[in-house]
């Protein structure tokens, strides 16, 4: 019994020392940069205790102004987190070789896999091989078609609101932008917006809750403990219907194309020019026809690049294009500018126009408004790296493993770059102020190797969808519009909706 007890008193003594000994390491690395106060064990988890998420959010993007452009966070149990906001070692995390998604990521893979969002290497890097040509600027000019219908669904379904009080667009826009995902990515139309009890639609927005749950989580740092999470089979559940219907879509398209292939109506081996105006080629199908050493992908590789491109693709551009309108109804005088522009270029015709990619590039003030909207709320305020070597930060080694977070909110806020940051002004991005900044600077969809792939395709929806809302409506501040918070878990949220009003243009 007494060297039972002394070898329990001896592994206790030793892990003892051996927590005391990193804390050592990670006070010394702090001592380069700053940061919040921290307890022994429980690190800075006290801060948070009895906060709401939006609290969170708010004292984490705050830490900034207090502690400097980055800083060096000891978190629960000796966890170090490295927040940054600094140009330097913002490009030197986002050029870095030996580097991976942060540990918040993991929480998607039940639903997600390991496709281009998490997956690292040659997984990532073949991939990403794969997945560039869907953003070709003829499959996406395809898209314009998918995005203009739609849009004009929103429009019609907005009508209902016209000239009554105020509403949260938020939701609507939801909706709008997972029927264009559903359709561009999968070719099959949901009607999310003429059924918003659709049941992927429902799935869709249960998950992106569960793991916002997950993130803000006590025990986010013990994924195996998630079956003591109370919603844990809930979530099993709604990830099993997201994969049926995915891999019903996938089954149905594969045999769609192996028809037309046997019909001679299209064949991926034609010139690349004949294939991408032959008709609207969808992410799916360019999954389908793709060969990876000399193998087909299977369907699980398929499966969790349409779900990834599902989950990136319809949230982000769901808050780009909700915020942009929250922005345009609070500074009219922008919104006016705007609507000018709008009735330069698409004159009488503004309601009805089909939007093709060269003729929205011709909106020059709009490109600023949104840009400048990105900067304010970028759709992903927070992108999270992971060191799988030690780098060189500050003059201090940071040990591999460590979490680093970029904070994309702050690089958008910070007065040394950005005078009167908090201003709403989309002439920091005319053509004379752009190039006076440098290229972390202004990373609304990250920057690197690893950036966002469809950034173009964003851009594109977000614009389409506000020249379309501003030509029928003009967008009024709802009463409620100044108490707007925010939260987040990967994208950029409205905690209790969007309020705004709305009134119809006169024809003219």
């Amino acid at each position: 019994m007494l060297l039972f007890i002394s070898l329990i008193l001896a592994t206790v003594g030793y892990a003892l020392f051996s927590y005391h000994k990193r804390r050592q390491l990670l006070l010394n690395i702090r001592s380069h940069f700053d940061g919040p106060p921290s307890k022994y064990f429980l690190g800075t988890a006290p801060i948070f205790f009895g906060k709401s998420i939006p609290d969170i959010y708010d004292i984490i993007t705050g830490w900034h102004k207090v502690h400097g452009e980055d800083v060096a966070i000891i978190a629960a149990f000796n966890e170090l987190v490295l927040d940054l906001s600094s140009s330097k070692n913002v490009e030197k995390v986002l050029l870095a070789k030996s580097i991976k998604k942060s540990d918040p990521y993991d929480f998607m893979v039940p639903w997600l896999g390991t496709g281009l969002l998490i997956s690292i290497g040659e997984k990532w890097f073949q991939r990403r091989k794969i997945i560039t040509p869907t953003f070709h600027f003829k499959i996406l000019e395809s898209f314009l078609e998918v995005f203009n219908k739609g849009a004009d669904v929103l429009i019609a379904k907005l009508d209902a609101h016209a000239g009554k009080g105020e509403f949260d667009i938020y939701e609507q826009v939801t909706l709008y932008a997972l029927d264009s995902i559903c359709e561009t990515s999968m070719g099959v139309q949901v009607n999310a917006q003429k059924d918003p009890n659709n049941e992927y639609a429902i799935a869709v927005k249960q998950m992106s809750t569960f793991i916002l749950r997950r993130v803000f989580s006590a025990l986010r740092s013990f994924p195996s403990l998630f079956f003591l999470y109370p919603y844990a089979r809930e979530q099993k559940r709604v990830v099993r219907k997201l994969h049926n219907f995915t891999n019903s879509v996938i089954d149905s398209r594969r045999k769609m194309l192996e028809q037309e292939h046997a019909n001679s109506k299209v064949s991926f081996e034609q010139q690349e020019e004949d294939v991408y105006t032959k008709r609207r080629i969808t992410f799916l199908d360019l999954l389908l026809s793709v060969n990876v050493n000399g193998k087909p992908l299977s369907r699980e590789d398929i499966r969790e690049e349409v779900d990834t491109f599902m989950f990136e693709g319809h949230d982000t551009t769901t808050s780009g294009i909700s915020f942009t309108i929250w922005h345009l109804a609070k500074y009219q005088d922008v919104q006016q500018r705007l609507y000018e522009e709008i009735d330069r270029i698409l004159g009488k015709d503004k309601k009805t126009a089909e939007l093709t990619n060269l003729k929205i590039q011709e909106f020059e003030y709009l490109d600023m408004v949104v840009k400048e909207s990105l900067r304010m709320i970028p759709p992903v305020p927070i992108i999270g790296r992971c060191l799988l070597e030690d780098m060189e930060m500050n003059g201090v080694t940071i040990p591999a493993g460590t979490n680093i977070s970029i904070k994309i909110c702050n690089i958008h806020t910070n007065p040394k770059i950005w005078p009167n940051p908090e201003k709403f002004d989309p002439e920091r991005f005319s053509k004379t102020n752009e190039d006076k900044r440098g290229p972390y600077d202004f990373i609304p969809f990250s920057a690197g190797s690893r950036n966002c792939i469809g950034q173009r395709y964003a851009m594109l929806e977000i614009k389409l969808t506000i020249i379309k809302v501003l030509a029928s409506y003009r967008i009024l501040p709802g009463e409620s519009m100044d108490r707007l918070r925010l939260k987040a878990d990967l994208v950029i949220r409205p905690d209790d909706g969007i309020p705004i009003k709305i009134v119809r243009r006169e024809v003219c």
